[in-house]
């Protein structure tokens, strides 16, 4: 377990500049989640693959995705800090190499590589911020590292823009270097873990098959009805041969001495339901994320700086209510937390699916800041519930479980979405330039979105009442054999 223990919370607190190395390590993930799109054009006349280029972002995605759940268990074996400083320096390593790539093939490899590391960085530092920070802390310290996520949804697109303009598009990436070498310098002077040293048999056949068998499944959800229709051979090929290997890992991890993904993570109700939970705050987040911008630019002809600002609204609500909601879950408990901030994404996403036929850009922004808010509310305290029904030894699989299904949920979201808007967009006669169409598509879309949250409240409903002063392994046990509501 950790053995940095502090009072206060902030950058002046003894855990300050551990804070501080967290939120630069969140950065780096952040930023880059964002920066690559306005460079887009850029980098197509530069190295060509104009075709190719929206592996750029579903390399990244699922190389991420996937690596998540094996970084997460590594860390409750060998420790936080060494997974960390490792996908930090998988990261450097892969922002050197897209630094200088010569062509869209080696830029999506080396894409692929910094995905890996962003896998490790994300996850992990948020577990960190579980080991050292109470229950009581947890939340604001939730709200310092959601506000990089909302500082990075500006200034990403804004310095991937000024990077293009200039004809330099290798500085989005080489700007990671600094970025990189600062957090891992100030995690290695200022975090120190005492960990338990055993013998420990490492899962490596569960590992593959879990990588292997979720990057078909997730290839599948991001490419299906984009590269390759979805009734067609590969569409079918690549769901039934992860499915296989999914099955195949399940029977694996039944049997293994220390399995990668815990049969316990989804037999236990508490981490079951918000798990859930996490995977409809990923399908809602990324399908604004996704729509949102086309919306405003195709129907009102909106500027992308101006798009992008709209959208900016649901990261800014975010953090502003992740801050706020430990004085809540405090108060009412972690389900009664979560079942407002669902309520306040449903009243969300209502109001941009019946405003979406009359589009207006201040309409669309305070939607999305008003979807999150609710956000805010929903996933830090189920994220908390679940963090602190565990130990030390189990708090980063747990983490990683949540955080994964956020991605999974994501992946389907934009695959049902995308299905969605085109099967609009075939059937009319302008296609996707038309601006009425986009308006019909826009609106199918954010009604789908809408559908999306008011089924996360049925998994916020079913989510089991914990006893917040209490949250421990055996109270967790309790709660989730337990069917009462708060």
């Amino acid at each position: 377990m950790t053995t940095t223990t502090a009072e206060g919370v902030g950058f002046r607190s003894r855990r300050g500049p551990i804070l501080i190395a967290l939120m630069l390590s969140t950065g780096l993930v952040a930023i880059d989640s964002t920066i690559v799109a306005t460079a887009v054009p850029s980098i197509v006349a530069d190295v060509g693959g104009f075709t190719s280029f929206p592996w750029l972002f579903s390399a990244y995605l699922l190389a991420q995705a996937v690596s998540v759940p094996v970084y997460a268990k590594l860390s409750d074996v060998v420790g936080r800090k060494p997974i960390i400083l490792s996908g930090i320096g998988l990261f450097l390593l892969g922002s050197i190499l897209c630094g200088v790539a010569w062509s869209m093939p080696a830029l999506i490899a080396f894409r692929v590589l910094q995905g890996l590391g962003a896998g490790a960085v994300q996850p992990v530092a948020i577990t960190i911020a579980g080991d050292i920070y109470t229950l009581t802390e947890r939340a604001k310290v939730q709200g310092y590292l959601a506000s990089v996520w909302a500082v990075s949804s500006v200034v990403g697109p804004t310095l991937g823009g000024v990077f293009a303009s200039l004809g330099i598009w290798r500085g989005i990436f080489l700007v990671n270097i600094p970025l990189c070498l600062l957090a891992g310098w100030m995690l290695i002077r200022t975090f120190h873990e005492n960990v338990e040293r055993a013998k420990h048999r490492v899962d490596y056949l569960g590992a593959a098959l879990l990588t292997i068998s979720l990057s078909l499944l997730i290839l599948g959800a991001l490419e299906g009805g984009q590269a390759w229709a979805w009734n067609s051979s590969i569409s079918i090929a690549v769901f039934a041969v992860g499915a296989l290997l999914f099955a195949a890992f399940l029977l694996v991890e039944r049997k293994a001495a220390e399995p990668v993904l815990p049969p316990w993570v989804v037999s236990r109700r508490l981490l079951a339901t918000t798990a859930m939970i996490s995977f409809g705050v990923g399908a809602v987040m990324l399908g604004l994320t996704s729509y949102v911008p086309t919306f405003l630019e195709g129907a009102l002809s909106t500027s992308p700086i101006f798009a992008g600002l709209a959208l900016a609204a649901l990261t800014i609500g975010w953090p502003i209510s992740a801050s706020q909601a430990g004085r809540f879950y405090l108060r009412i408990g972690f389900r009664r937390t979560a079942l407002i901030g669902v309520t306040v994404t449903v009243i969300g996403t209502a109001v941009l699916a019946l405003t979406a036929a009359a589009p207006n850009i201040l309409v669309t922004a305070a939607g999305c800041f008003v979807v999150g808010l609710g956000l805010g509310l929903v996933a830090t305290p189920s994220l908390i519930a679940a963090q602190s029904s565990v130990e030390w030894n189990e708090r980063g699989v747990v983490t990683g479980t949540n955080l994964f299904a956020r991605s999974i949920g994501s992946s389907i979201g934009v695959a049902v979405f995308g299905a969605v808007a085109n099967a609009i967009y075939a059937g009319a006669p302008g296609g996707a330039s038309d601006p009425q169409t986009i308006v019909s598509a826009s609106s199918a879309v954010f009604l789908a979105v809408l559908v999306c949250a008011v089924l996360s409240v049925v998994a916020v409903v079913a989510m089991p009442a914990v006893d917040v002063k209490s949250t421990t392994p055996d109270a967790a046990a309790k709660a989730s054999a337990a069917s009462s509501p708060d």
